[in-house]
C-alpha cells in the first residue's frame, strides 16, 4: 500500500511542482504566450497566479515529506486532498472559458488516488 502511495505521490509531486514553479517564476505575460493551456492567465492577476503556483509547490512538498519522514504523516494525504481541490477549481475555470480540462481531470484523479492510498496506509499502521 505504501509503495503505491509513493508512486502516485511522486507522479503528483512532479506534475504540480513543475507547473507551480513555472507559475511562480514566469511573468504573466510570458505565460500567456505559451499557448492554449495557459490562456486562463488572462482572468487572473499576476499575484493570484503566483499564489496558485506557491500552493502547488507546497502541495508537491506536502505529499512527499510528511509520509517519507513519518512526521505528522496525516499531512501527506491532506496535501493530496488540497491539490485535488485546486484541480477542481482549475476544472471550473477551464469549463467556464469553454476549454477542455483533460489534464486537470487526470491530475485530480491522481491526487484523489494519492489521498485515498495515504489514508489507507495510515489506517494499517504506516
Amino acid at each position: 500500500m505504501i509503495i503505491a502511495y509513493f508512486i502516485a505521490a511522486g507522479i503528483l509531486a512532479f506534475l504540480t511542482l513543475a507547473t507551480g514553479l513555472m507559475k511562480m517564476v514566469r511573468p504573466k505575460e510570458k505565460l500567456a504566450t505559451m499557448g492554449k493551456p495557459f490562456a486562463w492567465v488572462e482572468d487572473f492577476t499576476p499575484r493570484q497566479i503566483q499564489v496558485l503556483g506557491a500552493l502547488e509547490v507546497l502541495g508537491a512538498i506536502g505529499v512527499i515529506l510528511p509520509m517519507a519522514l513519518r512526521i505528522i504523516s496525516v499531512l501527506g494525504p491532506l496535501a493530496a486532498l488540497g491539490l485535488a481541490l485546486l484541480q477542481a477549481g482549475a476544472f471550473v475555470v477551464h469549463v467556464r472559458r469553454g476549454e477542455k480540462p483533460y489534464l486537470n481531470l487526470v491530475i485530480f484523479a491522481i491526487a484523489g488516488a494519492t489521498a485515498v492510498l495515504g489514508f489507507f496506509a495510515l489506517a494499517v499502521g504506516w
